[in-house]
């Protein structure tokens, strides 16, 4: 038996992943209690509303459990499984939901509880939780009669630890890419055992078509092919991080893209070689997406669906864009400032990525443009050219100023006007 767990946030997002029905065969809504919904999404809302009040930025607990295709539970062992797993997670009486995923005969459930308690008005706390999924698993075994699967935290009796499995995001990168971590890292250790140093290793990278980047909060990260974003230290087998630091010591992780960079370069590489395909050969089979299954789910109840507002306003997009120029113009400036403060501008490796990299600023620069076009164009139709009165259209139409607030718009309008 394998149990997974971690606290988490995004009502919309986690409803969304528990009713897909393109990776399972069945979805079933178990259960709802504590919550006054009686659908999956608005249950998961009204759990996110009550965390409005405090401070913790991931209301939920989503835990999974599932076990072989030959030891599938009854309904009094899941109900008991799960009151088991509450009450080592501290969860017990919580709001919560129960949605069964059945695929190729094997089934596993979820739980998503609200970690809010109600009482205190805080979070409960989800530390150590990986040891807690490990010791109820290990007791529903034995209780279960059920095969013992070897776990990294307790009962290790000498046993060597596991095999890292992939977190859930690894998995829907995977799902999203096509790319999974272990082939990823069969690559990239092939690459690391026939290179011995670090300048080596990232010409290997970047013959092999990835790209070796500078990460967020680690030293360095490796873009696959298809934009996927791989930690160097959890794809070189037998490496641990000094391991890793002592080989790339001849490189300035400075100097490397980001993961933002390396994911464009990437993309703009995805493009050259889609257009290198002749036309002719494309026409021959038109690839098509895959038609997303409407949920259909065994609860009886029907999955609320939120449309997008028709007829939405030029004014408001011209305004998103104007908004978006502007934050281009500060991540300028705060560009400039890093320089003249001594910091060092990213500065790519080869000549492709120049390229790469002075088109993709083109691109913002162009977009910038066509922002602040926009925008003089929809003040011009809408304000006659004047900003003020561009502005106050636009809060008429909102419905955000009163009538007072609008009279002494016009009275500071008049009176701006005099002083000229």
């Amino acid at each position: 038996m394998v149990i997974k767990g971690v606290a988490c946030a995004g009502a919309s997002r986690l409803a969304a992943h528990l009713t897909r029905t393109d990776t399972n065969e069945r979805v079933k809504l178990l259960e709802f209690r504590g919550v006054a919904a009686e659908d999956l999404r608005g249950a998961l809302t009204e759990m996110e509303a009550v965390a409005a009040g405090t401070r913790t930025k991931k209301p939920f607990y989503h835990a999974s459990i599932s076990s072989r295709a030959d030891e599938r539970l009854t309904d009094e062992q899941r109900t008991y499984a799960i009151d088991r797993l509450e009450a080592e997670l501290g969860l017990s009486g919580q709001a919560r939901v129960v949605v069964v995923h059945e695929k190729k005969d094997r089934e596993h459930f979820h739980i998503v509880w609200s970690r809010i308690d109600l009482e205190r008005m805080t979070a409960i706390s989800d530390s150590h939780n990986y040891r807690k999924h490990e010791l109820v698993a290990r007791s529903l075994e034995r209780e279960f009669g059920h095969e013992r699967v070897q776990g990294a935290h307790v009962e290790r009796e000498g046993q060597a630890r596991p095999q890292r499995t992939p977190s859930h995001a690894e998995m829907l990168q995977a799902e999203r890419t096509g790319l999974s971590p272990q082939q990823i890292k069969e690559q990239v250790t092939e690459l690391w055992r026939g290179t011995g140093s670090g300048q080596a290793f990232a010409a290997a990278l970047s013959d092999a078509g990835f790209i070796l980047a500078r990460g967020d909060r680690r030293d360095f990260v490796v873009i696959d092919p298809r934009g996927g974003t791989h930690s160097l230290s959890r794809r070189v087998e037998d490496a641990n991080a000094q391991d890793i630091r002592n080989r790339m010591a001849d490189i300035d992780a400075a100097r490397l893209p980001t993961v933002a960079e390396a994911k464009k370069i990437q993309r703009d590489r995805q493009s050259r070689d889609a257009a290198r395909v002749p036309e002719t050969a494309r026409n021959l089979e038109p690839s098509r997406a895959p038609e997303r299954e409407t949920p259909k789910l065994d609860a009886g109840r029907k999955e609320a669906t939120v449309e997008s507002p028709r007829g939405a306003n030029d004014a408001s997009r011209a305004t998103g864009s104007a908004i978006k120029a502007l934050a281009d113009v500060a991540s300028g400036i705060a560009g400039l400032f890093e320089s003249l403060l001594g910091g060092e501008a990213h500065k790519p490796q080869t000549p492709e990525e120049r390229a790469d990299v002075a088109r993709a600023q083109d691109e913002a620069a162009a977009e910038r443009a066509d922002a602040a076009a926009t925008e003089a164009e929809q003040i011009q139709k809408i304000g006659g050219g004047d900003p003020e009165k561009h502005r106050q259209q636009l809060l008429r139409e909102f419905g955000r100023e009163s009538d007072d607030e609008l009279r002494r718009d016009h009275e500071n309008s008049r009176e701006r006007g005099r002083s000229r």
